[in-house]
């Protein structure tokens, strides 16, 4: 993919988008929403700083030439350059390092998180953090930690391989420290976790002031995994104990908070943000790009448009599908959407569960499809299945497509749907195919939801209010940076 490379232009906003695992590297609704926000201001200068998997991942996007070549920091693949320190600066950072783990797994002292924090960043920036964390003193400084009495988490008799495993994850999830952080402008972090690490440490260092937009709760979501990790407890104790502070100070230290939805709001407030610093901001959809549909398939078909990962809970759907097909012999479900790197395992226990459910006919994994839209046209009724979503975009652009929609009660999807869709709880297999039969069972009902659907889309979610909003607030939160930045008049 060709990147253009810009001169940053002298008067014009900048601002650094802070990634993990999406934007400029794959595709999704998150990317989707970044590649909107970019070419929708072509009067800001914009730079990414993308946390990836092995640095080694090709650009999915193609960048206008007000966007900079985006830097990737790499959790995995090859260990980060250069040495553990030594005397002094060795017993200091050691020193930061328990006091770091303390707050992780001791309620009574984690007051420690934050300065440990920012102690870390600077020996990150030195080459010094990683290889100190891959030296045997790390493992002896956890040991002696979560052994301490009056404990939690000494209770579960931690081991040598629990030390090794949970040292190993905290060396990657902080390699995004060693960054070179924003020094100028506004730092945007698109999601919670460590794409903010750099923002923080810029944040400390420079005064670059941070805004956070959270599509899914990363907190939330992090805690959904590890609920099935192979870990055992006092791994699992320290990466969410990390996890969970790190959600605390960045909600502390943000400029202004701008969740995708209401319900990551309430989130955020029982993370400790000042309510007042929180603004609801909807992902948007262009109408004019999402028109409607036109006529529906021939059979009845459900359909589902998404990344195939058990957090979209495909299983829960397809078993709902066999109920409907008990009912209706000639229906069909077809899921369109990429597999991402290592999620190959979850697609074949999927279609392994069709099969063993006598239908592995019926359901098609049809992979990328050049036009969203004929993911959304294939179906009678549009399917979402997720555990966890922030404001989804096959929702809405579903919506806008004048499709009727089946989707579970998670994060902003009341809120997207309103009146014009039908919503049933997660997991619930029998619940969700008893809304898809009831829609399918009426035709004139899907047309006149559809509808609905649309008029919603247009009158409250459109890509234009998503982008003109935000423009408003990099040009709030960059002016007191802007003005500080400009010779003070002197009175005569």
């Amino acid at each position: 993919m060709h990147v253009q490379h810009r001169t940053p232009r002298i008067g014009a906003a900048r601002v650094t988008l802070l990634t993990e695992g999406t934007y400029p590297h794959s595709h999704g609704g998150v990317s989707v929403w970044c590649d909107q926000l970019v070419n929708g201001m072509p009067d800001i200068d914009f730079e990414v700083l993308a946390v990836t998997g092995t640095g080694r991942e090709p650009l999915a996007w193609e960048l206008p030439a007000h966007v900079a070549e985006p830097v990737s920091v790499p959790m995995w693949g090859p260990a980060p350059k250069g040495s553990a320190p030594r005397g002094r600066r060795e017993r200091r950072l050691t020193a930061a390092y328990e006091r770091f783990l303390t707050a992780l797994l001791d309620p009574a002292a984690e007051d420690g998180f934050a300065p440990a924090l920012y102690e870390m960043a600077h020996a990150a920036r030195a080459g010094e953090l990683s290889p100190a964390l891959r030296a045997d003193r790390a493992l002896r400084v956890l040991t002696a930690v979560w052994n301490r009495p009056g404990l939690a988490v000494r209770e579960a008799r931690p081991t040598l391989h629990d030390a090794v495993t949970a040292t190993g994850l905290l060396e990657h999830a902080l390699r995004p420290l060693a960054a070179d952080p924003p020094r100028s402008g506004v730092a945007h972090a698109v999601s919670g976790g460590l794409a903010v690490l750099p923002g923080l440490a810029g944040l400390e260092q420079h005064g670059v002031p941070l805004l956070l937009t959270e599509h899914g709760v990363y907190l939330r979501e992090r805690y959904l995994g590890y609920r099935t990790s192979p870990y055992r407890w006092p791994v699992k104790a320290v990466l969410l104990g990390f996890f969970r502070l790190l959600a605390e100070e960045t909600y502390r230290r943000a400029a202004l908070i701008t969740p995708g939805n209401r319900y990551n709001r309430l989130w955020e407030e029982e993370g400790g943000a000042d309510p007042e610093l929180i603004r609801t901001v909807y992902n948007g959809v262009d109408p004019t790009a999402f028109p409607a549909a036109g006529p529906e398939p021939q059979g009845p078909t459900l359909s589902w448009a998404g990344r195939v990962d058990p957090i979209k809970d495909l299983e829960t759907l397809i078993r709902a599908f066999a109920r409907v097909r008990d009912e209706l012999p000639g229906a069909r479900l077809r899921l369109f959407g990429g597999t991402p790197r290592g999620g190959e395992a979850y697609r074949e226990r999927c279609e392994a569960l069709a099969r063993s459910l006598g239908h592995g006919d019926a359901v098609t994994f049809e992979g990328r499809v050049d036009d969203i839209r004929d993911a959304y046209a294939a179906g009678n009724v549009v399917m979402l299945s997720s555990i966890s979503e922030g404001f989804p975009f096959t929702l809405i652009e579903a919506m806008s497509c004048g499709r009727a929609t089946v989707s579970t009660d998670v994060g902003g999807v009341r809120e997207a749907v309103g009146p014009a869709g039908l919503v049933v709880p997660p997991r619930d297999p029998a619940a969700m195919a008893a809304a898809a039969l009831e829609l399918l069972a009426d035709p004139e009902r899907r047309a006149a939801m559809g509808e609905a659907a649309r008029l919603r889309v247009i009158e409250q979610f459109t890509l234009r209010q998503t982008v003109d909003t935000f423009r408003s607030i990099y040009l709030e939160l960059s002016a007191p940076v802007l003005g500080a930045d400009r010779p003070r008049s002197v009175a005569g």
